[in-house]
């Protein structure tokens, strides 16, 4: 037999070294030997392949800028570097390359299929239109097929997906990525074993690369556990396929495995594999110093050490709340403590998220763990943070019942019919990009709506999907009742379609149920799709007339023009523009009924909340005056040492001393310029509680701060006397 290098000198294909690339793909020993040969070549491009098989990137990389330079014309040599840069985390340059490479030669194949795979990895529906167009061009792709296989099976299409990965296999009975991914959709489909791992380690039997693709199929389908088992035979097996190495310990982390990842992670990247994702991963597992876990009996809880004291409190009362009212609702406690993790920098959450579609910018749910943000790495008013973690803490409950095979709609769906069910006002508001997609008719049917999630056909279809989700859960829940929906959540316990659970649990094909669905959805935003144009042409013109401060404009046109849309309470919304009028001219009562209605459709802005709280104080009624600040330890408790004083003040005048303590220790956590009132204040409220030696303690910190404070000396000398009198 000849060697490798002489076959291809005696046929050169279009692809240098492309024998040696497919025995290094089949685990031949030979391989090796073929891409040192190539690196010693004289000739440029077959020596840049060379380097690139014997994981020399950096040299690879110089030498394939040469052979581009000194070849201007050919499309294919920038489409190999393109890939040796798509490899190597760079996914600009390799963009630049590939459209190059088209702009030589107009739909070439390899540089649309390079594009592809880039776009893949983001989850951009661009990779499902380009590797169908490839197809169209060269239907002998092997490659092109088998990423068509991924997406299919991405997508949930099951059946597409096999047709596609058999159709490769009859092309090629060596395709091991098309043997991979027909074990995965066996895998995922629960049947106890699968011929194709067997038949793939038959052609390969170190391809952990196969392992590693099944197993990023588990991590699409929130099946962590599984997906770190085959990451682990990817590393067994091919200890030197680094991408498998790395996504082992991102998931390790996941499951709060974090000892295991950080080695994980460490050898990846030592070795050379440093992209963001693994070094991100590593940053964040060195900062974990600078976290305070708290771990009780139900939960652990990590917080970041400059806002821990201030959150604890708060966030720990409503993980409480959650898994008492969750327990009750779902029938069933979890099999053990929940994690949650909150990072006030949202890049730090954001690492937590890499890899995953779908999901919301706020929080995340791995199985037992939770991640999310803390509302310091969020702008006030834009983030609820005790709605996102209900969201969150359903997942937990639901991903633990259905044993992670509900599909994403459902499960998202409920958690988002969660928040409104704890408060009308938790929920997120009825959006323009959501309004725009009824009035357009883009909602997805409800058997293909986790498309809407994994890849969406517009930059907003995400949002639609979640807000469209919850919608359908609401639906339910009106029509048929809760009982419904846990039916469905057990019927999802098993692998199945939604097809097949909403024709066996609502007792009609899914095209009844989006027919029913669609006419009730537009019942109940009717004036809002209907009117939204003419709204969204006039809510600048009022907002001008704000500024102007022309009142009665506002005060003539505002009410109606909030009537046409009541769910926008978002910057510039009629509720300020009507209660700046109201105020204006005298009529403090009809300014606080209006910010009133703000607050229940959902309002967040702190400002307007803690403005509409100081004119219910002003009208006397402290009691609701203290309930509107309360909203806000649920949006924004940070960094506002205001509304802690505000609130601990209010809750004093009404003799609630334990929650007027916890605000006061909320601002000396908050390390106040004045501690000496703060600390004060708190010894007054652990006086009501009789807790006299907290009080003395709290009298003597105030001191420290500022010897000659009268009202702690004063109060002092008071609870002095009175333990000499008891004595």
């Amino acid at each position: 037999m000849l060697p490798l290098l002489a076959l291809w000198l005696l046929a050169p294909a279009q692809q240098p070294g492309e024998d040696c690339w497919r025995a290094r793909r089949l685990g031949r020993p030979e391989a090796a030997v073929c891409f040192a040969a190539l690196a010693k070549s004289e000739r440029l491009w077959p020596r840049a392949e060379g380097l690139w098989g014997l994981r020399e990137f950096e040299e690879a990389n110089k030498v394939f800028r040469l052979a581009v330079a000194g070849s201007p014309k050919e499309p294919m040599l920038r489409v190999r570097w393109g890939r040796l840069l798509l490899e190597r985390f760079n996914g600009k340059d390799a963009t630049e390359l590939f459209n190059e490479a088209t702009a030589i030669e107009k739909d070439y194949p390899p540089a649309l299929l390079g594009m592809a795979q880039l776009f893949a990895e983001g989850f951009d529906r661009r990779a499902m239109e380009l590797t169908k167009k490839v197809l169209e061009l060269n239907a002998k792709s092997i490659e092109a097929r088998e990423l068509y296989a991924q997406l299919l099976l991405e997508d949930g299409d099951f059946v597409g997906a096999e047709k596609e990965a058999r159709q490769a296999l009859s092309e090629d009975p060596q395709a091991l990525d098309a043997m991979a991914h027909l074990a995965a959709a066996d895998l995922l489909r629960d049947k106890p074993t699968t011929e194709w791992t067997a038949k793939m380690l038959a052609v390969n039997p170190h391809y952990g690369e196969g392992y590693a693709k099944i197993a990023r199929h588990f991590v699409l389908n929130r099946r962590y556990e599984e997906a770190i088992a085959n990451y682990r035979r990817a590393v067994a097996l091919d200890p030197q396929y680094l991408p498998a190495q790395s996504e082992l310990g991102i998931n390790l982390m996941r499951v709060g495995e974090d000892v295991e990842a950080r080695k994980v992670l460490e050898t990846a990247y030592e070795r050379g594999y440093k992209n963001s994702p693994t070094s991100n991963s590593l940053r964040l597992l060195d900062s974990y110093k600078n976290f305070i876990v708290y771990r009780q009996p139900r939960f652990v809880l990590r917080l970041h050490k400059s806002e821990a004291a201030l959150l604890r409190p708060y966030v720990e009362r409503e993980i409480l709340r959650a898994l008492d009212a969750f327990d009750a609702k779902y029938g069933f406690k979890l099999p053990g403590p929940v994690t949650v993790e909150m990072y006030p920098e949202h890049e730090d959450f954001a690492v937590r998220t890499m890899g995953m579609p779908g999901l919301g910018a706020l929080g995340v749910t791995f199985g037992m763990s939770i991640a999310m943000d803390s509302p310091s790495g969020r702008k006030p008013g834009t983030f609820h943070w005790a709605s996102t973690l209900w969201h969150e803490l359903s997942h937990v409950y639901v991903l633990t019942a259905t044993r992670h095979r509900t599909p994403r709609w459902f499960t998202e769906g409920l958690s988002v019919h969660e928040e409104t069910a704890v408060s009308p006002e938790w929920g997120d508001r009825l959006t323009p990009e959501v309004i725009e997609a009824i009035h357009a008719k883009k909602l997805l049917p409800i058997a293909t709506l986790d498309r809407g999630f994994i890849r969406p056909a517009y930059p907003a279809q995400v949002i639609v999907s979640y807000f469209q989700a919850g919608r359908i859960c609401d639906y339910i829940n009106e029509k048929w009742g809760w009982p419904k929906l846990q039916e469905m959540m057990k019927a999802y316990s098993q692998v199945t379609t939604t097809a097949e659970v909403v024709e066996k649990a609502l007792g009609m094909k899914p095209e009844e149920f989006d027919t029913q669905f669609l006419a009730w959805l537009n019942g109940q935003h009717k004036t809002s799709v209907e009117r939204f144009a003419a709204w969204s042409k006039a809510i600048k013109p009022l907002n001008d007339a704000r500024k102007a401060k022309r009142w009665e404009e506002i005060l003539r046109d505002g009410p109606k023009l909030r009537d046409d849309y009541l769910e926008y309470v978002e910057a510039g919304s009629v509720y300020e523009a009507l209660a700046d009028a109201y105020e204006a001219t005298g009529n403090k009562a009809a300014a606080m009924a209006e910010l009133n209605r703000y607050l229940l459709t959902g309002g967040r802005d702190p400002d307007l909340i803690k403005r509409l709280a100081a004119l219910q104080n002003e009208a006397g009624d402290k009691k609701t005056s203290e309930a509107t600040l309360r909203r806000l330890l649920w949006i924004y408790p940070v960094k506002d040492e205001e509304l802690h004083r505000r609130l601990g003040t209010l809750r004093a005048s009404l003799h609630l001393w334990d929650g007027a303590a916890e605000e006061w220790r909320a601002v000396i956590a908050m390390q106040t310029p004045d501690p000496a009132s703060a600390n004060y204040e708190l010894a007054r409220a652990y006086k009501e509680l009789q807790q006299f030696d907290n009080a003395k303690d709290a009298l003597l910190a105030a001191l420290e701060t500022a010897p000659g404070y009268r009202p702690a000396q004063r109060l002092l000398l008071e609870l002095n006397q009175k333990e000499q009198t008891k004595q």
